[in-house]
């Protein structure tokens, strides 16, 4: 089984590298431009990488406030090759861990319909449905966290 470590993008290089790994899995494959790679949020975002022996990336994540006690996660994504080994739960902790550290009380995201079960185990819970510029079903979730 391949090693891998989390951590955030810092070279240009490993920055392009996350960007288009996120583009590749989340955007690509419903025939979106990598115009649609990055929003106006990066800058103010905590992001998180998988990255494995060869320093391929394999996972992202991202999170970032809405206010001072809401935090939200995006871009999550687990090449498939990695799936159900842990990876995308570890991601999702440490984005928790980051956003709790910096006074959030609340964390949202909206699952696609495929990811549902996932976020239900780690905690979460659907609080509605979110039209995504993606075309395809979402449902908003929460978990409060104890402040």
């Amino acid at each position: 089984m391949p090693n891998y470590i989390i951590r955030s993008p810092k070279t240009s290089e490993e920055w392009e590298k996350y960007l288009l790994f996120r583009w590749e899995l989340l955007r690509k494959p419903l025939g979106m431009s990598k115009d649609s790679l990055s929003d106006e949020l990066e800058d103010q975002s905590h992001h998180l990488m998988g990255v494995d022996d060869e320093n391929n990336v394999i996972a992202s994540g991202r999170v970032h406030f809405n206010s001072d006690k809401e935090a939200q996660i995006r871009y999550m994504a687990v090449d498939d090759s990695f799936k159900r080994q842990g990876l995308g739960t570890e991601i999702v902790k440490s984005l928790e861990e980051y956003a709790v550290s910096n006074g959030a009380t609340k964390m949202i995201l909206n699952a696609r319909e495929n990811a549902i079960n996932f976020y239900l185990a780690l905690g979460y819970f659907e609080i509605g449905t979110y039209q995504s510029d993606t075309g395809i079903p979402h449902k908003t979730m929460q978990k409060d966290f104890i402040s």
